[in-house]
């Protein structure tokens, strides 16, 4: 028998195959999560800078409506035209606040990488359960 063929090369062989495939897999998750948190950052940055523009923009609306709703009731109900704005302000803050706190509950950062790694794990606890199925029969034989 030629030394390059015993059960013990074939073990170390097939140990250095999984160690391989094992670097592979988790070289590919790396890579994805690295694209992820790319894509990530520049959505975050574009989000920020069109919101910010938005939000710039809604003010210089809101204030110019209040002030035409406060000149034209100027005579009759200056006081409260001013409170019914304020109130229509204060009520579309809170609004506007309990949304930006639902969507920042909802996760997303490498959601791709993290089901990934659910459909890896749950192939190789398929492979281990096959496993100890086959070894189960050559037990029973």
């Amino acid at each position: 028998m030629s030394s390059g063929s015993g059960p013990a090369e074939r073990v170390i062989l097939a140990a250095r195959r999984l160690l391989k495939n094992l670097l592979d897999t988790g070289e590919t998750r790396l890579r994805l999560a690295v694209i992820e948190l790319q894509e990530e950052r520049a959505r975050l940055f574009s989000l920020l800078l069109l919101s910010g523009i938005a939000l710039l923009l809604f003010a210089f609306g809101i204030g110019m409506l209040m002030l035409l709703i406060i000149v034209a009731f100027w005579q009759d109900h200056r006081l409260l035209a001013i409170g019914i704005a304020a109130g229509i302000l204060i009520l579309s803050g809170l609004l506007v606040s309990l949304r930006v706190r639902a969507i920042s509950r909802e996760p997303s950062l490498l959601r791709s990488t993290l089901a990934r790694f659910s459909e890896d794990k749950e192939l190789l606890d398929q492979t281990r359960i096959d496993h100890t199925r086959v070894g189960e029969r050559h037990e029973e034989r």
